[in-house]
């Protein structure tokens, strides 16, 4: 079975339609269905600022809203909004553009938490905004240093053009390995 139009004719099987949908997932993670193509880069776009950025989707555990109860933890830095509980695990929140030195970032219906899919530094990034999955193929991609205004210059690796825009490759290990991102207490 192939496509979404044969898992609507399992609908009334949901044994055999649990079935489908696991054999498919099990193909995805196996490298043999639906995935990005070998010539094809697939990340998650975000926006910092009036800027946009593209990370791994390897790097991004998942997305979320900004949740509304965050602790502050004493004695840190102001980047650092606090810690929250989510589905029991506690994640440090941080203002990536107040960490990068580029202001505040205003707190909006559209804000958003990108969890870091890092094994030993658990983070989540606070952003203006998510703009959801990108897919760029491999000619696209350029080596060369984007001009931006938030001042992450050493977080980029490349650029991908796609006619008019850029989306520079916001490496999100880089920035948690860093040791101003280490160094969270307040001087």
């Amino acid at each position: 079975m192939s496509g979404s139009a044969d898992l609507a004719a399992l609908v009334e099987q949901p044994f055999e339609l649990l079935q489908e949908i696991e054999r498919r997932s099990r193909a995805v993670h196996a490298g043999q269905g639906a995935g990005a193509s070998p010539d094809e880069w697939v990340g998650v776009g975000f926006r910092i600022g009036e800027e946009q950025f593209v990370a791994s989707r390897e790097q991004v555990r998942e997305v979320l809203m900004l949740p509304d109860a965050v602790t502050r933890v004493p004695g840190a830095n102001r980047w650092l909004l606090g810690i929250a509980n989510l589905r029991g695990q506690l994640l440090p929140l941080i203002d990536v553009k107040l960490l990068l030195g580029s202001g505040r970032t205003t707190l909006r219906r559209t804000t958003r938490v990108i969890s870091v899919n890092h094994r030993e530094v658990p983070a989540g990034l606070v952003v203006d905004e998510v703009l959801g999955f990108r897919r760029f193929m491999d000619h696209e991609l350029t080596n060369e240093a984007a001009e931006t205004i938030v001042r992450c210059d050493r977080f980029l690796g490349g650029t991908y053009q796609r006619g008019d825009e850029s989306w520079p490759v916001f490496n999100l290990f880089d920035l948690v390995e860093s040791n101003m991102f280490l160094q969270a207490a307040a001087e």
